[in-house]
């Protein structure tokens, strides 16, 4: 890792303003929303179709289902997480998109064990892991794009 923590320079003929910095901000935020809403639509749809098709997404641990609205409320709260995420990147890293990609993909790996600690059946295991590959799958690969610059 030769990360030095200090941005990238700017590419010949442009400026490291404020504004600059000010923009990419404000085009990570704007990606960031749009996504965040994708993320929660889709991942609430699939949620739906599981559910359709048989899935109860009862966990044993207190016996109840997990609501649809649980999905979307958990889909928007950590997609968010990844936008704040993102936004450290791209203020404190010399690679934000490459940074970013490592560490959302990390942390998506790491939430796949909670579906297999919960010692609920397999449909409802199924079904969670992939309902955390789902939103991974539309917010990693918007916000790595809204952080590459022209010299990545």
């Amino acid at each position: 890792m030769n990360d030095t923590g200090v941005p990238a320079r700017p590419a010949a003929g442009r400026t490291s303003t404020s504004t600059s910095t000010g923009q990419r901000l404000r085009r990570l935020a704007g990606t960031g929303l749009i996504a965040t809403s994708a993320a929660v639509l889709v991942t609430t749809l699939a949620a739906a179709l599981a559910r359709v098709v048989g899935v109860d997404f009862e966990v044993p641990a207190d016996g109840e289902a997990i609501p649809l609205a649980g999905f979307a409320v958990v889909t928007g709260f950590f997609s968010i997480v990844g936008v704040v995420i993102a936004t450290a990147f791209l203020l404190w890293s010399a690679r934000p998109a490459e940074r970013f990609v490592w560490t959302a993909v990390s942390l998506t790996a790491i939430s796949l064990v909670p579906p297999f600690l919960v010692e609920a059946d397999a449909a409802t295991t199924v079904a969670l892991l992939g309902l955390h590959i789902v939103p991974a799958a539309v917010m990693i690969p918007a916000l790595a794009r809204s952080l590459q610059t022209r010299t990545d």
